[in-house]
């Protein structure tokens, strides 16, 4: 492995891709010093002489700024370095023709729902309204999953603690996050669980949710029978059935839906995961798929390069008014836009936020980007789609899902657990995590640092994907890791 990378001809700091101890003798870009200090694996050290206030280039762009001198080799992170971020900003629409991207072959065996969607699982989820329910769904899960057999790939219960004391916006989005839940692809049976007295009650939710088959989803309010466990049991019975038919069949690669996702991020994020996923969702979405990029604090710093991508200017505008609506959503809690990266992103080498947006937004390629969606909307539109929704992980991958994501791709540094309720395929960034937590990881990007092509590790990656959507199990389901956290912004009552 090379023990440090320049990313971009126009930067002014590497990345050491190994730990450098004081005193090592670098040669980069046609500079040579020694290191006056060490620099962690990850992490950035300059290239030249950096005055209080000059710009530190990464990427090619700029991710803070100085402020102090700082002399070539020396570490740069957040002991010299502070972010450019402001407040709200305008833009202008600079459209870019985006680069040519070969579309990537294959097909997949899934399951063709009568609305037209395809699901790569066949499983009952059990969706309640309200939280007060939480263990009698989990309850069910148990015990019917003890009973599932094929077609039936298991059945799911998806805590949550919302449904009552909710006001305005915040009532709408758990609705319309358990409407989508419902009418996702890869369950083909549910059983919606109410309460009876909750503000999300079963006749509320209908509205929200529409028309549906009966045949495929069921309703049981709890306060409206003797036995709710019975009563659910036999809903669930009869939802069985009605999966008996269910069969996979072969789907090309324009049917498949995935959710671009990172977290627990490194110096290592922008570099190798990352640009990985891009490259895959750039063939994917030139196969005529849909690729959905989320986490819009982590687009703060690099939003003109996606800008730059819409395929028009009403696409252009949407984004505009994405991303100033999500600081103005800083702004109103008076909190400032730029308090990211985490505690583990900084030790992982990433100094702020415009670094992290860098690396971040590489997971959506180089395509065009064809649509906006706003929070819990299914996609419309093949291509890359922007999705409204934070960084946080567990809402992130929620909000994804509810978008109509069948598997999502999530790179980690750090490494985490975290799984959605569907495939949830993790990323190392780094061959160390890929090998200390085999349990958590699906692949191991930081092979392109030792020798892998790029070409090469896409390939490999789609053929997970192409698998995972044929049955194999990722991490997270073989753990049990499945997760729904639902966004809020208001008042409990």
């Amino acid at each position: 492995m090379i023990p440090w990378i320049r990313i971009h001809s126009s930067d002014n700091v590497a990345v050491a891709l190994t730990h450098l101890p004081a005193g090592e003798a670098v040669r980069v870009a046609g500079q040579s010093f020694v290191l006056p200090g060490p620099v962690p694996a990850g992490h950035k050290f300059a290239l030249l002489t950096l005055n209080a206030g000059d710009d530190i280039i990464k990427y090619g762009a700029p991710i803070g700024h100085a402020t102090q001198r700082i002399a070539p080799g020396e570490w740069v992170h957040t002991h010299n370095v502070r972010t450019n971020l402001s407040g709200l900003l305008e833009y202008q629409y600079r459209p870019q023709t985006p680069r040519p991207c070969a579309p990537l072959s294959g097909s997949f065996e899934g399951y063709a729902r009568a609305d037209g969607r395809v699901g790569v699982r066949n499983e009952l989820w059990i969706v309640n309204t309200v939280g007060c329910v939480n263990k009698t769904a989990e309850r069910l899960a148990a015990l019917a999953g003890a009973h599932a057999a094929a077609p039936v790939d298991g059945v799911y219960a998806f805590p949550h603690p919302y449904g009552c004391s909710q006001l305005g916006e915040d009532q709408e989005n758990t609705q319309k996050l358990l409407a989508r839940m419902v009418r996702h692809p890869n369950a083909g049976g549910v059983l919606v669980l109410g309460l009876g007295c909750e503000n999300n009650h079963i006749g509320a939710f209908r509205k929200v949710l529409g028309d549906v088959n009966p045949a495929r989803v069921k309703f049981l309010s709890a306060q409206d029978v003797d036995d709710e466990i019975e009563a659910g049991m036999a809903l669930i019975s009869e939802l069985f059935q009605a999966m008996q038919a269910d069969r996979r069949t072969r789907q090309p690669l324009s049917r498949l839906t995935l959710g671009l996702k990172c977290g627990g991020s490194d110096g290592f994020s922008g570099i190798t995961s990352n640009p990985l996923l891009g490259s895959l969702a750039d063939g994917v979405c030139a196969a005529g798929g849909t690729a959905l990029l989320t986490e819009v604090p982590e687009m703060f710093g690099a939003e003109t390069l996606l800008m730059n991508r819409c395929r028009s200017e009403a696409v252009f505008q949407a984004t505009v008014s994405m991303i100033n609506r999500y600081k103005e959503y800083f702004m109103r809690h008076g909190q400032p836009i730029y308090e990211n990266p985490s505690p583990g992103n900084r030790e992982g080498g990433i100094t702020t936020l415009e670094d992290k947006s860098l690396g971040c937004v590489q997971k959506g390629g180089t395509g065009a980007v064809t649509d906006v969606l706003e929070y819990a909307q299914p996609a419309r539109t093949p291509g890359l789609n922007l999705l409204y929704g934070p960084g946080n992980d567990a809402c992130a991958v929620t909000g994804l899902m509810a978008a109509g994501a069948q598997i999502i791709l999530f790179t980690t540094g750090r490494g985490t657990p975290l799984g959605a309720p569907v495939p949830t395929l993790k990323i190392a960034t780094n061959s160390d995590l890929a090998a200390r937590k085999p349990h958590w990881m699906d692949f191991d990007a930081g092979r392109l640092l030792s020798g892998l092509s790029m070409q090469q590790a896409t390939q490999e990656l789609l053929r997970l994907v192409l698998d995972t959507a044929n049955g194999r199990p990722a991490q997270n389901e073989r753990a049990g890791y499945r997760e729904i956290a639902i966004f809020k912004d208001g008042v409990t009552l």
